[in-house]
């Protein structure tokens, strides 16, 4: 079956591209801005590459809470406009774009006292739900709220405190494997003809003599080839690492970025009795329990981060405050026994920074794009569920207004991979499950992955029957899970696999260690390794679970970076 492919052969193929070709728009950058940008940009029709350093979502947009969400607590900042364009965005999401990936989720609000907070709660979800059916066209895409009694709240949430609530109101927002969206939409863009290559550093712009760029200097760090890519517009999508990039061009503006850490743990399912998930307002942050299928996760913080970009780590004191305020709700009193997977992302702040940006900005409370020198647009800031506007309005910038609306962004109503033909695969789920032996569960969960794609998962099944069944370290994944990341969606080494597509990093307890043999020589034949390379595979994840490990153990920020850094990456990004 032939469907759009990120794999070591297209990689190859797509180098040669960036070679000799000329294109119209270059993303650097492979997070949810970047591969949004690159999706717009190649169903415009024009000729795009897009790159990335590390692997594909391996930055911020692999760290997130996991949530398609309007911002509901940016409604009581008066917000209005930026919570609506994120709600009109989660609605095409859970209907067009993506309803195989996105999956809408009830919360509870818990509520403490009777009549005031009861009444501007209910103020602030209505206008929430009032201005999602708005952006919807008129239709609901998320059941609207519903006010609970104390009995019913403690219906849906058994695990909740006697005395943390005397009722709640009940809302929906939606939740995604921000990973794997990530992914779809490269390989989506891919399918439109964009080149795309993961392992490429980004050395230098190149400008000509009146200081436009005219394209970018990259390093294939798998072979340390060099590669003056030609570009007509470049586009810089590098979050966290914007000034650093910004910085290797000529500029006359730019963006000045602060880097702000927020932690989640995971803790098993069955640890909460619990059929809703739970939104709660701290004094820092706001905390989320979101229920997965076989975990919840449990998040966020907000704390500035001043150590080294690549790795980000929750420390020993993160982990405290997570618990804290968790337990100040649920009567199941978590430990750290319970936690069976820690991560930490960092959020980009940011402000304009140079001269004549009201000129070339398309700025919001949400996310800023400029032209920071003619050639270059950067854009940082945002939120994953904005994303899509966020590469419009990039691509809008890199094109100026004439041509944009000559040739306006159609990613509206472009469906992901996997999105078409959805809902007719899942009337198939129970003869599919009947015949490979998979039951209810195991069918939702690869439907919730892969959409209609399955019938390419099965095609690998079908080749190699062995591939059918669940990997013997983790059940949650099927053995021909492995083969289809190595095949369409583009992992390159052991760490590619294991952190953002069979994503037992920051779930199980030992970080996937205990599945890296397995996953391996499911790998090895795969992306073309020897033993020697094997083995150099797996000796790298082994010591970097255990540095990630070591470094949740740690109290400051500087300790928990050091530990980190103790274990080597495979392919150093320079970063």
């Amino acid at each position: 079956m032939s469907i759009p492919a990120l794999s070591p052969s297209q990689r190859e193929r797509d180098l040669q591209a960036l070679e000799y070709d000329t294109f119209d728009v270059l993303v650097v950058g492979g997070g949810v801005t970047g591969a949004g940008a690159a999706l717009d940009a190649a169903t415009r029709g024009l000729r795009t590459a897009i790159i990335e350093a590390q692997d594909w979502a391996s930055g911020t947009s692999s760290r997130s809470s996991r949530l398609v969400h309007g911002g509901l607590r940016y409604l009581y900042n008066l917000d209005f406009a930026l919570v609506a364009e994120a709600l009109r965005e989660r609605g095409r999401l859970l209907t067009t774009l993506a309803p195989h990936l996105v999956k809408a989720q009830p919360f509870l609000w818990p509520l403490k006292t009777p009549v005031i907070e009861r009444s501007y709660s209910a103020v602030g979800v209505g206008l929430y739900d009032a201005l999602a059916v708005i952006g919807a066209g008129g239709k609901a895409t998320v059941p609207i709220q519903k006010h609970l009694s104390k009995k019913a709240a403690r219906k849906r949430f058994p695990d909740v405190r006697e005395d943390a609530l005397i009722g709640a109101i009940e809302f929906y927002d939606a939740r995604v494997d921000d990973a794997r969206l990530v992914i779809n939409l490269v390989r989506s863009a891919v399918r439109y003809g964009a080149a795309a290559a993961s392992r490429m550093a980004l050395t230098g712009f190149i400008q000509d003599a009146s200081g436009r760029v005219t394209g970018a200097k990259v390093r294939d760090l798998e072979s340390g080839r060099e590669i003056d890519v030609k570009a007509k517009a470049v586009i810089n999508a590098t979050g966290v690492w914007t000034e650093t990039t910004q910085g290797l061009a000529t500029t006359r503006a730019g963006l000045k970025v602060l880097a702000s850490k927020g932690i989640h743990i995971v803790v098993p399912r069955e640890r909460i009795k619990a059929s809703s998930g739970m939104f709660l307002r701290t004094e820092k942050s706001v905390l989320f329990i979101i229920p997965w299928q076989h975990y919840w996760v449990i998040g966020t913080t907000d704390t500035a981060w001043h150590e080294q970009l690549i790795h980000p780590v929750p420390t020993s004191a993160d982990i405290d405050y997570v618990l804290e305020h968790a337990n100040a709700v649920l009567a199941a009193n978590l430990t750290r026994d319970d936690i069976i997977g820690t991560y930490a992302g960092l959020r980009p702040l940011l402000q304009p920074v140079g001269a004549d940006e009201a000129k070339s900005a398309k700025v919001s409370r949400e996310h800023t794009t400029l032209e920071a020198a003619p050639g270059l647009v950067v854009i940082t800031g945002g939120k994953l569920t904005t994303y899509r506007v966020m590469g419009a309005d990039a691509v809008d910038v890199a094109l100026g207004k004439p041509r944009a609306q000559e040739l306006p962004s159609i990613t509206a109503d472009i469906p992901l991979l996997g999105a078409d033909g959805y809902r007719a695969v899942v009337r198939r789920s129970d003869a599919i499950g009947a015949r490979y032996g998979w039951d209810a569960a195991r069918m939702e969960s690869l439907l919730d992955r892969y959409g209609s794609e399955i019938d390419a998962l099965l095609a690998l099944v079908d080749q190699d029957p062995g591939l059918g069944g669940p990997l013997d370290s983790c059940d949650w994944y099927l053995r021909a899970e492995v083969a289809f990341a190595c095949r369409y969606e583009g992992a390159l080494h052991l760490e590619d696999l294991l952190i953002q597509r069979v994503r037992l990093n920051s779930t199980t307890p030992d970080r996937g260690a205990s599945a890296v043999d397995e996953v391996a020589a499911i790998a090895a034949p795969l992306l073309g390794w020897d033993a020697a390379r094997t083995e150099a595979e797996k000796a790298n994840y082994r010591a970097r679970a255990a540095a990630e490990m070591a470094a949740q153990q740690q109290s400051t920020d500087a300790a928990a970076s050091a530990a980190r850094m103790a274990a080597p990456d495979f392919v150093s990004s320079g970063l």
